[in-house]
């Protein structure tokens, strides 16, 4: 359905490389060739690759990249620490060294235009974004627990994107309800774009495993339709708190109702214009280990 579509375009960047899928890169760089030949390709966005490993990548990816000029490059989000951890400069050369290396198809087409990292003051984001090109979009990780309205405002007005972690292996790593919407609320008064990170494996809210152990911790794990859905209904003014934090919590399915043209949730109406304006500049991303268990939520929903 076209609101399928529009809601979820693009939408799973590929993070085997973390928990709890822990891959290694071989197994990581396979599984995204795989993912962008599928018939859900469609959903598949970045790959999320470390910078301390981009070496690893550029050697186990040799022979899986698209090397015709008329495929698109796999597009990279680069993973880097802090500043005062890493020498942001530095970054940007190697950046600009692998770019123009996979720039034609000789040595396979990639493309790194997202740069990831953490920020626990607004001096931080500010001096990052000094050092950071023009060209790369940043995300800047707002930490747990913190009121996120001092480093969301930081970012207005700036090129910089907000990033919230929405889960983990332990229970303590799942942020309430009332965190995300905060987080939520917090992008959108200060026209800020974000991406989650993250715990976001599955649809729709509700407890479950949190590793692959074989005695795995569960708890309730955030949905990634709850999550977006909610930022479309905030983004557009068609939603207010309480509600949006009873969208959040939602743990039915039945109660999405999706058409070829909107989706429908308690009354709340959200058409495909709505959906089409919250991804495009606000609700961007989220991170996961899996792109598989969000396919095979949505094959078992009956919308794939």
């Amino acid at each position: 359905m076209n609101s399928v579509r529009t809601l979820l375009a693009e939408i799973v960047d590929y993070a085997g490389l973390f928990p709890p899928a822990s891959l290694d890169m071989a197994t990581t760089v396979a599984n995204y060739a795989a993912y962008a030949a599928s018939s859900h390709a469609w959903m598949l966005g970045r790959l999320i690759v470390p910078l301390g490993r981009l070496e690893a990548f550029e050697r186990e990816a040799d022979g899986l990249l698209p090397v015709s000029e008329n495929d698109m490059p796999w597009m990279i989000s680069l993973l880097v620490a802090p500043v005062g951890e890493v020498d942001f400069a530095e970054a940007a050369d190697t950046i600009g060294r692998f770019n123009a290396a996979h720039a034609s198809p000789g040595r396979g087409l990639a493309l790194i235009d997202t740069i990831e990292t953490r920020a626990s003051t607004p001096s931080m984001i500010e001096d990052a974004l000094d050092a950071i090109p023009d060209d790369l979009a940043p995300y800047f990780e707002v930490p747990p627990g913190a009121d996120p309205r001092g480093l969301i405002t930081a970012l207005a007005g700036t090129p910089g994107r907000a990033k919230v972690r929405t889960g983990g292996v332990t229970a303590d790593a799942v942020p309430p309800t009332r965190a995300v919407l905060d987080f939520i609320l917090a992008c959108a008064a200060a026209g800020v774009a974000f991406k989650a990170t993250a715990g976001l494996h599955h649809a729709v809210r509700g407890v479950r495993p949190l590793t692959y152990d074989p005695d795995p911790p569960r708890a309730p794990m955030h949905g990634f339709l709850n999550v977006f859905l909610a930022a479309a209904a905030v983004r557009s003014n068609l939603i207010d708190e309480p509600a949006a934090a009873d969208l959040l919590e939602e743990a039915d399915p039945a109660a999405f109702r999706f058409t070829e043209d909107r989706v429908e949730w308690n009354g709340l109406r959200l058409d495909t214009e709505h959906l089409a304006l919250a991804r495009e500049d606000f609700a961007l991303a989220f991170g996961s280990c899996s792109f598989e268990e969000p396919v095979d939520d949505l094959i078992r929903l009956e919308l794939l």
